[in-house]
């Protein structure tokens, strides 16, 4: 297999990269995604030097496994920028086997967009190469990469945190999710534009735009959006009563772009992993699923918007930089980390 470097997405001045590749592993007894996590993962190791391995890896139990987060802030981990050759190659098949292809593509969009960031913000070269790195995206590993017993892993830098954890070769968690943008639309003239996580965007603002003037009280809650998604950093996900239009009292077109929405935040996942989430959410009932905005219903202004069902909560929010860099997560009602939510 040809060597495949992580590339930069970067659309600046026409400038647009992205790297597409899967590999694939099976293994009987061991769910697909968790079997290509487990070989990924030793091969990752296997890579590293001894300094490397310190960094890279931590014990199962450890705090550190919780401690995730999506802002700009020093981690611990093994950051891409570290590594070159088997083991930088390594690295970037653990992160594909923690995703889809769509999913994959996406993540490298996100960093990709550091580079943007760099180019765009003041303040002196070094300052800001220190907090704007295409490269600075940290590889955990808890515990002991196994087909018995249980382990994790965890990529994470700005605007990126994807969290695992496997038990006798299963996925039996994979949030929280996160993935953001910043800037989330990339405007570099005709035929040269960017946005990643747009149809985030774009789907939610259609069953917004279909809602009649009976249904809007209950789907709109307020002209004011708040800030920020709740819970950002936190272990275990805010999970308050369900508001919101449901699923149920929708109409046909309704229903069919809520689907829509659900689809574009499950098909990050690898196939037997949101094979697992949309098993839940059939057992659990569609119909009960809520969907709910805050904000303005205008383009480049403050909105926020929360898809909540007894299994999962997905926030949205796009208020910062005139609406112009948004934050998307996706977290387990009973607990994320395969820790139960008290």
């Amino acid at each position: 297999m040809a060597r495949k470097k992580l590339l930069l997405s970067v659309l600046v001045l026409g400038c647009f990269g992205v790297l597409l590749t899967v590999t694939a592993q099976n293994q009987k007894k061991a769910d697909p995604a968790g079997q290509k996590m487990i070989v990924a993962a030793e091969r990752f190791l296997d890579t590293l030097n001894e300094e490397q391995k310190e960094q890279a890896t931590f014990a199962f139990k450890s705090d550190e496994r919780l401690n995730w987060h999506f802002i700009p802030r020093e981690r611990k981990g093994l950051p891409l920028k570290d590594l070159e050759g088997a083991a930088r190659k390594s690295a970037e098949e653990l992160l594909q086997a923690g995703l889809s292809e769509a999913g994959y593509d996406q993540a490298v969009n996100v960093m990709s967009l550091e580079e943007i960031l760099f180019l765009l913000e003041g303040g002196e070269r070094e300052y800001r190469r220190d907090r704007r790195d295409p490269q600075k995206y940290y590889f955990s590993v808890f515990g002991k990469p196994s087909p018995r017993g249980s382990w994790g892993w965890r990529v994470e830098g700005h605007h990126l945190s994807l969290n695992y954890t496997i038990e006798d070769g299963r996925v039996v968690s994979s949030t929280p999710e996160f993935f953001g943008a910043n800037p989330a639309l990339v405007d570099a003239g005709p035929k040269r534009k960017i946005r990643v996580l747009g149809p985030e965007e774009d789907l939610a603002r259609q069953i917004l735009a279909v809602t009649d003037p009976e249904q809007i009280e209950t789907i709109w809650i307020s002209k004011d959006a708040p800030d920020d998604i709740r819970g950002g950093g936190e272990a275990q996900p805010v999970v308050t009563e369900a508001v919101g239009l449901a699923a149920g009292d929708m109409n046909e077109q309704q229903k069919k772009l809520l689907r829509e929405l659900l689809s574009e935040y499950l098909k990050n996942m690898p196939a037997d992993v949101e094979a697992d989430r949309r098993e839940r959410i059939n057992k659990a009932g569609w119909e009960g699923i809520r969907f709910a905005w805050w904000g303005s219903d205008k383009v480049n202004e403050r909105h926020h918007y929360v898809v909540q069902g007894d299994t999962f909560i997905i926030e949205y929010n796009n208020t910062q930089n005139d609406a112009n860099h948004l934050h998307t997560v996706w977290r387990n009602v009973d607990g994320d980390f395969n820790v139960p939510r008290k």
